[in-house]
């Protein structure tokens, strides 16, 4: 079985000469079939060309608007933030079951009160949840998202 890395392709090919006579390989018709549009020469015709007949890109429906590929952000609630205390970041907030990954944008907004002193390490926090926070004795520090560590950099840091 070849393997993928074991492929020879070169990637500069020569282009092929059509239309050089019989014995060249690509002779007579130049790979082009016998006859028709699409034999001729000049032949130049839109990609979603479809022989005059509304093509199927035109008569479907659009979708109007923009979706973004940014994932939202994971919500955490004041209230939630009681259970915990010292220094809190991400890795923190997903051990407590908070959120569903340490990896991605988290925002904490307010609902309900915020008793604890702590020390909050995230990305954003809504003003009314944050002057809470600052009532409670605590503080707020933007960070940047953690980025999950590649299986190179784990080895790494186990040697």
């Amino acid at each position: 079985m070849v393997k993928y890395n074991e492929l020879s392709v070169s990637s500069n090919k020569n282009k092929t000469r059509v239309g050089r006579g019989i014995s060249a390989g690509r002779g007579k018709t130049a790979g082009r079939g016998t006859k028709g549009q699409n034999a001729r020469t000049g032949k130049k015709l839109r990609v979603m060309f479809q022989g005059g007949q509304r093509p199927l890109a035109q008569a479907i429906p659009k979708n109007r608007g923009f979706k973004s590929l940014k994932a939202p952000a994971q919500v955490v609630y004041t209230d939630n933030l009681n259970s915990l205390s010292g220094v809190v970041d991400n890795f923190t907030l997903y051990e407590a079951g908070l959120i569903a990954t340490p990896f991605h944008t988290v925002k904490v907004i307010t609902r309900g009160e915020i008793t604890t002193q702590i020390d909050l390490k995230i990305q954003s926090i809504s003003a009314s949840a944050k002057e809470a926070l600052s009532n409670a004795g605590g503080s707020f520090e933007k960070v940047a998202t953690p980025l999950p560590k590649s299986a190179k950099q784990a080895e790494a840091e186990d040697k």
